[in-house]
């Protein structure tokens, strides 16, 4: 079943896509653990503006802990998803698949798992990862 040509306005809820989005974002969990937990966090390039990420992430959001999120405080308030919506859209053209669903870990020194992830968008997890990997919050993953 192909996914082209649907839109949120014409979407419905089919329980077919709804697997085919879980079982892609399962597998870019799987791939990215795997990558962080052999390499080391800060010799990771995500995109080929990290950089560019990074820096406006951290104005944006200068006390978020990535180290361990809150996913109702930091993603799910009116407030927050408010406040990420305007961000992210400002990468809409820069970052490909800025909003397709991707899974996000909880807490930066574990693997993924039922009570350490929740869905957020592409571009979110870019932000929360690529500060993990410059500021020592997945060091403890690579394995030496």
């Amino acid at each position: 079943m192909s996914v082209a040509g649907i839109t949120a306005e014409n979407a419905e809820n089919l329980e077919d896509i709804e697997k085919q989005w879980a079982v892609k974002s399962f597998h870019h969990a799987e791939t990215y653990f795997r990558l962080v937990s052999s390499i080391p966090p800060n010799k990771i390039k995500l995109t080929p503006i990290d950089d560019e990420i990074y820096t406006a992430f951290r104005a944006e959001f200068p006390d978020l802990d990535v180290g361990i999120l809150k996913e109702m405080e930091d993603f799910k308030t009116d407030k927050s998803k408010a406040k990420w919506r305007e961000f992210i859209m400002k990468y809409e053209d820069k970052v490909e698949d800025f909003n397709f669903g991707t899974l996000l870990r909880n807490r930066s020194g574990e693997d993924y798992g039922p009570d350490n992830c929740f869905f957020v968008t592409r571009f979110q997890f870019l932000c929360i990862e690529i500060a993990r990997n410059r500021e020592g919050s997945n060091d403890a993953l690579c394995k030496k």
